[in-house]
């Protein structure tokens, strides 16, 4: 119970950095930069200037993509997350492991990239997106584990016919 509790804290204020890291930063990865303030365009070009992160600066095409899914699918599950761990609602494991096994993967394919791509700094980029695949992970687990509230079955008959006397 009390594992959960801390589970649950953790992956709501991550579910809350995401919900706004993901408008108004990974959204500058596929949107035109004018939709954005020049602070935010600033802040994203100061960024992946300083860490020399070559997927921001060179924007490949598997990186645009998967900041679609960002984008489309998973923010959107980061709203639906806060609400469902903040209201305790019993579909939030469901879609915590929705999220976590969608970003567990963009994730793979992000630091594989990195990793081995040999770059001078690499290490520095890959050390700022790690912890997005550890909260994935967590994620995961999350969505695995069984809920403390004991569900009851109910035993006898379908419910599609009546017995007749």
């Amino acid at each position: 119970m009390l594992l959960q509790k801390l589970t649950d804290g953790l992956l709501f204020i991550y579910f809350l950095f995401c919900s706004f890291l993901a408008p108004l930063l990974d959204a500058q990865i596929i949107l035109p930069i004018e939709f954005f303030p020049k602070f935010l365009v600033d802040l994203h070009s100061r960024y992946a200037e300083e860490f020399n992160d070559c997927l921001i600066s060179e924007k490949p095409h598997f990186f645009v993509g998967l900041f679609w899914v960002d984008i489309l699918i998973l923010w959107p599950i980061c709203i639906a997350n806060l609400y469902g761990i903040l209201n305790k609602k019993s579909w939030v494991k469901q879609t915590c492991l929705i999220y976590g096994v969608s970003a567990a993967t963009g994730m793979v394919a992000i630091l594989s990239e990195l990793i081995r791509s040999g770059r001078e700094g690499s290490s520095k980029v890959v050390s700022i997106y790690a912890p997005f695949m550890v909260f994935a992970i967590i994620s995961i687990l999350n969505g695995l584990t069984t809920s403390s509230k004991s569900s009851s079955t109910v035993a006898g008959p379908a419910m599609g016919r009546k017995k007749r006397a």
